[in-house]
């Protein structure tokens, strides 16, 4: 699998390659987060998000579906308590309905052969009046285009599904039933836009 064998290398292509959009998405979603929360995180790789996440709430489950990216989170996350790492298929979650106060799933929904399911999915673990909280890396011009690192990536075998535009971002979720999700986007390199969700 592409992910385990990236998983040594992955953090340091993360932060050369993008190092300050990936600060400033780890501070934004960790805005996001209350210190009473239960947080579950699908994607969660080498736990990038995971160990910001993990010192502000109650309990973290992060989670991701290659064992090589888990085990380089849970070298990050190894004096948190209350975080626990396991292997997840974001398709298939586990957990029973309105579980979680916040969801989060970084730079996964472009990988997916359905993108829809997986948020389906996301929503129902989450309590009413929770947060899913989706960035995702993005083109950074509005064409649709691959971005010359992620075609990089690609050719290496990640198996990129679709690439958004910030405007082809919004539009997926509306597509997909939200139409009151709420963006922000971030510059950089590789520019990220985090889109959040309000269950009702």
């Amino acid at each position: 699998m592409f992910w385990d064998k990236a998983a040594g290398l992955y953090d340091f292509f993360e932060d050369v390659s993008n190092g300050k959009v990936n600060r400033s998405l780890c501070q934004k979603v960790t805005e996001m987060v209350d210190p009473n929360d239960r947080v579950l995180e699908c994607a969660c790789g080498t736990g990038m998000i995971s160990k910001h996440i993990g010192r502000k709430c109650k309990e973290l489950i992060a989670t991701d579906f290659s064992a090589g990216m888990l085990k380089q989170a849970r070298k990050k996350c190894k004096d948190m308590p209350n975080v626990k790492i396991q292997i997840a298929d974001i398709m298939k979650l586990e957990w029973n309905d309105n579980t979680f106060d916040k969801v989060v799933a970084g730079n996964v929904i472009h990988l997916l052969d359905n993108p829809y399911g997986a948020l389906a999915e996301l929503d129902r673990v989450c309590k009413a009046g929770g947060k899913i909280i989706i960035p995702t890396y993005i083109n950074h011009e509005n064409t649709g285009k691959p971005a010359i690192l992620i075609n990089l990536i690609e050719k290496f075998g990640a198996g990129f599904k679709r690439q958004f535009s910030f405007a082809a971002y919004q539009e997926f979720f509306e597509e997909a039933g939200y139409p009151d999700a709420e963006y922000s986007f971030i510059e950089g390199k590789i520019p990220c836009a985090i889109a959040v969700i309000t269950k009702k």
